[in-house]
């Protein structure tokens, strides 16, 4: 625990971060947990108390967020004050639940509108299948990189998601997947892709043996000593076959997972078929994928504009 703040508070602090990990992956519990000690350090440089708090004191702390910039100088996006916010509000309605508080100061205040983004890299349909046909061979590792990448862009699980699977999550047999406990602390089933069950039953067979070096290897995908797979080991089997499938864009876990989104959008799939594979609590947070690219625009453009022929 971080000194300067009172016993009590901390004894809080300790007790929501508990609350948040029964509803919570990790990473929101860690993220929402050190927004909320930000907010008390804040609160506690004031010398204002928790029973003291008021919304007006709110809207200062959110006033000073604003004010704050990044190394490089730059504001931080509406995203990072809303899971801010988002971290406090919760943090008070934990308190009200459990009695500490009478009153929620947090419920009057408003989120920040958020900007709606299109993901940063998009893979085309054409780069997405040179980055599969890059996993290739019949080592343990080079089948579970080709069962890996056919599962990311198969599915679009996450990071987290991908890392928490076991050899039982995956039927090759009916081509489903379990994502257990995936964002939000919900199970969901996922269709597989032929190519993807076949790469993972050809892993599980001929690769993940030799990978498991004791019986306790609980995990799908292994590392060489038979280790859960660390997020940079995965990031640095993406970026391997990025390099030689000649793809200068950056390729990550998320990058295709957003390719994927695209794809099927363009492919005439139904947003809300979309919203479920991906696990998306929101459709809005679905639907940024419906928004025009700017490079479909300029092909419009070309094709159809007078002053483009």
């Amino acid at each position: 625990m971080s000194a300067g703040l009172p016993r009590r508070t901390e004894t809080l602090l300790q007790l929501f971060e508990e609350d948040l990990g029964v509803r919570y992956a990790a990473l929101t519990v860690k993220s929402y947990a050190g927004h909320a000690r930000a907010f008390l350090r804040w609160l506690d440089e004031r010398g204002t108390s928790l029973v003291e708090v008021r919304t007006d004191d709110l809207l200062a702390h959110q006033s000073g967020l604003y004010a704050a910039r990044t190394r490089s100088g730059k504001p931080y996006s509406a995203g990072v004050h809303v899971n801010r916010l988002k971290a406090v509000k919760t943090f008070f309605r934990f308190l009200c639940r459990r009695g500490y508080t009478l009153t929620d100061p947090s419920a009057a205040v408003e989120y920040p509108r958020g900007e709606m983004r299109l993901p940063r890299e998009v893979l085309s349909a054409e780069e997405a299948r040179r980055l599969l046909l890059a996993a290739r061979g019949r080592s343990p590792q080079q089948l579970r990189d080709k069962a890996l990448l056919e599962t990311l862009y198969s599915t679009g699980v996450r990071l987290g998601e991908l890392r928490n699977l076991t050899p039982p999550d995956a039927d090759t047999a009916d081509r489903t997947l379990r994502v257990v406990l995936g964002k939000g602390r919900k199970d969901r089933y996922v269709p597989l892709t032929r190519a993807a069950a076949a790469a993972i039953e050809s892993y599980l067979v001929n690769g993940r043996p030799a990978l498991a070096r004791s019986t306790r290897a609980s995990w799908l995908f292994l590392t060489n000593a038979g280790r859960r797979l660390h997020e940079h080991t995965v990031g640095g089997i993406l970026a391997s076959c990025a390099r030689r499938a000649r793809i200068k864009k950056r390729v990550t876990a998320h990058t295709l997972r957003h390719s994927l989104a695209t794809h099927l959008l363009r492919g005439g799939a139904d947003i809300r078929h979309i919203q479920a594979l991906l696990g998306h609590a929101s459709l809005q947070s679905t639907e940024r994928y419906t928004r025009v690219e700017i490079q479909d625009l300029k092909d419009a453009i070309r094709r159809a504009h007078p002053r483009s022929r």
